[in-house]
């Protein structure tokens, strides 16, 4: 378990899903949360349980492709917890579709959520630290599709390798300030993500739903699949002092799929 009693973290798209697991872990680990999502329907829920656990919660919609509200996130967070010490872009989407059928405005959409929405986060939360004066985590969503390009997911494995440069750029440039830029890469995780994955191989290669699903864990080494608790458990790590010795990374964790 962490000790990040007393900080306060953002994360994006944290109204389900990963997100959602992420800023329950750091919450139980004792930070206070901004929960920061597109969708503002789905973050009501997710700060009453935030509350339940005896942290404060406050919330803010927000395109993180959209580097302004970005910043007013950010500003949000600061003013209404108190303090920022964490940011984690974890916000991004997918897209299933043969490179041969990619059209410019789906490229154009998903390079700006997933790319620039982390470089937004990055570049904004590390002049936050300056600004404030200390040290600062930032702790960006990979994927395993960012050690391995994945047919049928070219485009998105593309937008998670940039992630894993900019990680290692960011990581490089703000060490001086005592800034840690690492990245977690999750793997089959069964969230609404992954249902949308599965049904869109369905749709476009005829097999049946549930089938992709069921091929990716079964290459699983620990034989099941992934769950945000998973993931949330390495990212509140990151967050925590025992990893200060730690920048520039992308760590897998995906159960024992993708070996690098």
């Amino acid at each position: 378990m962490a000790d990040i009693s007393g900080k306060v973290a953002l994360v994006t798209g944290s109204g389900q899903g990963i997100g959602r697991g992420i800023a329950l872990r750091l919450a139980r680990d004792g930070a206070d949360i901004a929960l920061v999502d597109i969708r503002e329907d789905r973050l009501a829920d997710v700060a009453a349980e935030i509350e339940a656990l005896g942290r404060k919660a406050t919330t803010f919609v927000a395109d993180i492709g959209d580097r302004e509200q970005v910043a007013a996130a950010i500003d949000h967070a600061e003013s209404a917890l108190g303090g920022f010490n964490v940011m984690v872009n974890n916000a991004g989407i997918a897209q299933i579709k043969p490179l041969a059928d990619v059209m410019p405005e789906e490229v154009e959409r998903i390079y700006r959520i997933n790319v620039q929405g982390t470089l937004w986060g990055i570049q904004l939360a590390a002049a936050r630290f300056q600004k404030r004066g200390h040290k600062g985590k930032i702790i960006n969503a990979c994927s395993i599709a960012g050690h391995e390009g994945y047919a049928m997911l070219g485009v998105y494995s593309s937008t998670k390798f940039a992630v894993r440069g900019l990680t290692q750029a960011a990581a490089k440039e703000y060490a001086s300030h005592g800034i840690t830029v690492n990245a977690y890469c999750p793997g089959v995780v069964g969230t609404d993500m992954w249902v949308e994955i599965d049904a869109e191989f369905a749709r476009l290669t005829g097999v049946a739903k549930g089938e992709t699903y069921d091929r990716f864990v079964k290459g699983i080494a620990l034989g099941r699949a992934e769950t945000p608790d998973d993931v949330a458990g390495l990212v509140s790590w990151l967050a925590g002092p025992d990893s200060d010795y730690v920048t520039g990374q992308s760590i897998l964790i995906d159960g024992g799929l993708v070996y690098r």
